[in-house]
């Protein structure tokens, strides 16, 4: 002991670089430490953004599915105000004629986007039941409804009558006043049926009406008649 004391009284100085050393090496696992506990805390956020990411792709957003559905409908009105309304289509009867492409295309994909229509989710659900590639198809379907719409109305609104010769235009004229005259709630029942009737002879190989467009106007048609015989 008293050899040791003696070593240490006379190489005192070695105290600072030994010292030194032991400081340096302190500082470097307390780095060390510091860089280690940084680390764990960027992995635990990737972790957790890699599991935010994930549960996107296994689930899709009721909302997202909601805004998906509400312009397929609203595409659906757009349709229907030409598939429901004959005196419209008198004006744009490209709307209804698949020889034209651009309204073959249309209908291609108003019926892909039908087919691909998901049952909506249910009032307060943050998700819904659909699978993401689903809806992804979906999605994609909706939007090439809308794309092919906009296509074929710009094209039936330019082009309006004009594929029709002088002759079949005097007939869609003659048909738009007669089914105004049907549509009319003034008219007599009598009056209404027998317009309808001359409408459909005068639109017989001009343009193809659709079943909607014809039940609807029957329906008023018969409820007229209906309401005559009850008078």
């Amino acid at each position: 002991m008293t050899g040791i004391l003696e070593f240490a009284s006379n190489n005192w100085w070695l105290i600072f670089p030994i010292g030194g050393v032991v400081g340096g090496w302190a500082g470097s696992i307390a780095k060390y430490n510091e860089k280690r506990r940084k680390d764990k805390i960027e992995l635990a956020r990737i972790k957790a953004a890699a599991q935010t990411e994930q549960l996107k792709l296994t689930t899709t957003s009721a909302e997202q599915l909601r805004k998906t559905l509400k312009q397929h409908d609203a595409l659906n009105e757009k349709w229907f105000a030409y598939e429901v309304d004959l005196a419209t289509l008198i004006e744009y009867p490209l709307m209804t004629d698949m020889r034209e492409p651009l309204t073959l295309a249309f209908h291609r994909a108003r019926v892909h986007a039908d087919d691909l229509r998901p049952d909506p989710p249910r009032p307060g659900d943050t998700e819904s039941t659909i699978a993401p590639a689903d809806f992804a198809d979906y999605r994609e379907a909706v939007g090439d409804y809308a794309a092919a719409f906009d296509a074929a109305e710009r094209e039936a609104r330019r082009r309006r009558q004009v594929g029709f010769s002088p002759v079949e235009r005097e007939a869609l004229d003659r048909a738009r006043k007669l089914i105004s005259v049907a549509s009319d709630s003034g008219a007599t029942a009598a009056e209404r049926q027998a317009a309808y009737k001359k409408a459909r002879a005068e639109l017989d190989g001009l343009i193809d009406i659709p079943p909607p467009a014809a039940e609807r106007l029957e329906r008023q048609i018969a409820g007229a008649l209906e309401r005559g015989r009850g008078d």
